[in-house]
């Protein structure tokens, strides 16, 4: 483990140690001292994205993620907001989840505790900088980021300015920390710093999960990537169905709870296919379709990786089911267990599609765009998992603790044949 890797890693330590305890009135002082700073220092900010953008746009990115990537004032000021949002919401740290009195008269409760080193391993996107620091610090936890080479310089003056910022504050500035390196290596080192970290939060896409989750030996929640799928059903009002599927996959493609693809029951393929292809290409998004799909207009014929990809940008995969059944047999098979939806009329078919796929989220005629924390009025998130140990879809602030369990007793002993509390001395009262 590198010298400068060790020095941030116990920085983070010695900061969660400090920040667990703190009551809710300090930290949110302090993440509106943040705000403040980001929208004061947004020039700075924004003169560093540049030099990120322009190495992006070099190196031939996509416009989608170069827009991922970019920030302005207006982006910075929104950031700014979303942390003083996150200070306006409940402070999870201290809830009781559950506790009542033992038979043998011990009192018994399960409170939420911080998590303590949280690192957050992420592409592109140099808000989630902020959003995953201010989530953790309002938890109560230490975090160590680690964004894409991509980011560097944009993610470098961020973490500073909350540096400088919680440096006025009862918040230790040691609690928000950037991974030094640009390498793989830094990567390696926080997948490997057991002791030092105590969970790992990969967001981005399948190759980095899936690298993190094989290669690292600190715990990590999954998040997933974002194969989401819309299903129109036998029953479904036409005209939603278009514009949900247009909102689903158009309003910003470049996300994860953007539709991939779309389904359509063959009772009303002949109608609603034309309908969707017509409207889609006026969009400019590409459709790749099975042969079903492709008897109703020109397509990119659809093979097993169209249906199983996250595009992230104007493509979507198109195909004909013969029935609800099959719909979900296709998500099964395809989905990432992100969000899926319906659009249909009938109770039944809802009820029937929500008990049967098992994703974080299902929407029934609704956008998919809708799983989102600050939508579910989580506020900010620090990712969306698909996993289904400790927490599964948007991930809050309440997702961000443990637990742990206090009893509080008068001298209770236990004995081989049960509890007995202690005598006090003479002189007790």
């Amino acid at each position: 483990m590198s010298e400068d890797f060790l020095k941030v890693a116990l920085a983070a330590k010695e900061a969660a140690a400090e920040l667990a305890p703190l009551p809710r009135a300090p930290k949110d002082a302090a993440l509106r001292v943040i705000a403040d700073a980001l929208v004061a220092r947004s020039a700075e900010i924004v003169q560093a994205n540049a030099l990120d953008v322009e190495r992006a746009r070099e190196s031939g990115t996509s416009d989608y993620m170069i827009d991922r990537l970019r920030l302005d004032e207006a982006r910075v000021a929104a950031i700014a907001e979303a942390v003083r949002q996150v200070a306006d919401l409940p402070d999870p740290v201290g809830e009781v989840i559950r506790g009542n009195t033992l038979p043998n008269g011990l009192e018994l409760r399960q409170l939420r505790v911080p998590l303590g080193v949280i690192g957050i391993i992420y592409e592109g996107r140099p808000n989630v900088t902020v959003d995953a620091a201010a989530l953790c610090l309002k938890s109560g936890n230490a975090t160590l980021l680690r964004g894409s080479s991509s980011a560097y310089e944009s993610n470098t003056v961020l973490v500073k300015v909350m540096q400088d910022a919680l440096a006025g504050t009862e918040v230790p500035a040691g609690a928000v920390q950037l991974v030094p390196g640009l390498t793989r290596d830094s990567v390696k080192e926080l997948m490997r710093a057991r002791g030092l970290v105590d969970v790992l939060i990969p967001r981005g896409g399948a190759s980095l999960i899936n690298s993190v989750v094989e290669e690292s030996t600190v715990p990590v929640i999954e998040t997933g990537v974002g194969n989401c799928h819309v299903y129109v059903d036998a029953d479904a009002d036409q005209d939603l169905a278009i514009e949900i599927l247009l909102n689903s996959k158009v309003q910003r493609p470049s996300v994860c709870n953007a539709a991939e693809t779309f389904l359509v029951h063959v009772a009303v393929a002949d109608a609603f296919v034309p309908r969707a292809l017509a409207a889609l290409a006026a969009e400019g998004v590409t459709v790749h379709g099975d042969a079903r799909i492709a008897a109703y207009g020109e397509v990119v014929p659809a093979g097993e990786d169209d249906f199983g990809a996250e595009y992230l940008s104007l493509d979507i995969a198109a195909a004909v089911v013969d029935s609800l059944e099959d719909a979900v047999a296709h998500i099964r098979k395809y989905g990432s267990g992100h969000t899926d939806a319906i659009v249909t009329r009938s109770v039944g078919a809802s009820r029937r599609f929500v008990a049967l796929v098992d994703s974080a989220a299902v929407a029934v005629n609704a956008s998919t765009r809708f799983t989102d924390g600050g939508e579910f009025g989580f506020g900010a998130e620090i990712g969306i998992s698909t996993q289904k140990l400790h927490a599964r879809g948007p991930m809050g602030l309440p997702e961000l603790t443990s637990t742990k369990w206090v009893y509080t007793g008068e001298g209770h002993l236990r004995t081989g044949t049960g509890t007995v509390v202690a005598s006090r001395g003479a002189g007790d009262k």
